[in-house]
């Protein structure tokens, strides 16, 4: 099987099996779910460099490059790659406990986080209960400010305290969705309590697991 494909059947599985053994849903993503999702990603990612490595390496000088990420707008500001694998969900997020979309759901997407994403059909890899952001920032790079990128979770800030922050709140960023983000001090712009999700889907032709985030008014059946 693709990569791509082991890697958000395990994810899948692992949220499935968590939500089953804690209750069927509401309950926390602890540290060891997250790091064993963490090393398969590792692994999948490594079986597909190999599996691209000897695909192309006739004619290699004729290929273009392509570093395996999807260029993502932040809310209006373009230039910003996004990786083709949004990894685990972060250690403390609680697991939705009766989704209007749950995992393994065929949906189809309204929001516009980047080009091609909007309309596109995808497949619900997970699905969780927080506050979610928009927050704007500047990379810890130094990269251009990104306005209003759609979204963080509060469990991707740092020491971030009671949910929900205030919009016009500040605070300092553990995701790592885009290059320059871990550790940027970002301003939250505005926040949702709608159920969150993470999602399989392909834009302009390139698969993504686990995407983060999608929140459900995002969202609406594919059919």
């Amino acid at each position: 099987m693709h990569a791509a494909g082991r890697l958000a059947l395990y994810g899948a599985g692992l949220v499935v099996a968590f939500g089953a053994a804690y209750g069927l849903g509401d309950a926390v993503v602890p540290d060891r779910v997250v790091e064993s999702w963490t090393q398969q990603s590792q692994m999948n990612e490594h079986d597909e460099d190999e599996h691209d490595e000897n695909e192309h390496s006739e004619g290699a000088d004729h290929v273009s490059e392509d570093d395996g990420s999807a260029q993502h707008d932040g809310g209006g500001m373009g230039g910003h790659d996004h990786p083709a694998d949004g990894g685990a969900p972060p250690a403390g997020i609680r697991v939705a406990t009766d989704p209007s979309y749950p995992i393994g759901s065929t949906v189809r997407l309204s929001a516009d986080h980047m080009p091609g994403m909007d309309g596109a059909e995808a497949t619900v890899s997970g699905a969780f209960t927080t506050t979610t952001y928009s927050v704007s920032y500047t990379p810890a790079d130094g990269g251009e400010p990104v306005i209003d990128h759609k979204w963080v979770v509060h469990e991707e800030l740092e020491h971030p305290g009671a949910a929900p922050l205030a919009d016009g709140a500040e605070a300092v960023l553990l995701a790592e969705h885009m290059a320059g983000m871990r550790g940027s001090t970002a301003t939250i712009a505005s926040s949702t309590s709608e159920t969150v999700y993470m999602v399989d889907l392909e834009v302009d032709g390139m698969t993504m697991t686990n995407h983060r985030w999608v929140v459900e008014s995002e969202i609406r059946p594919a059919g």
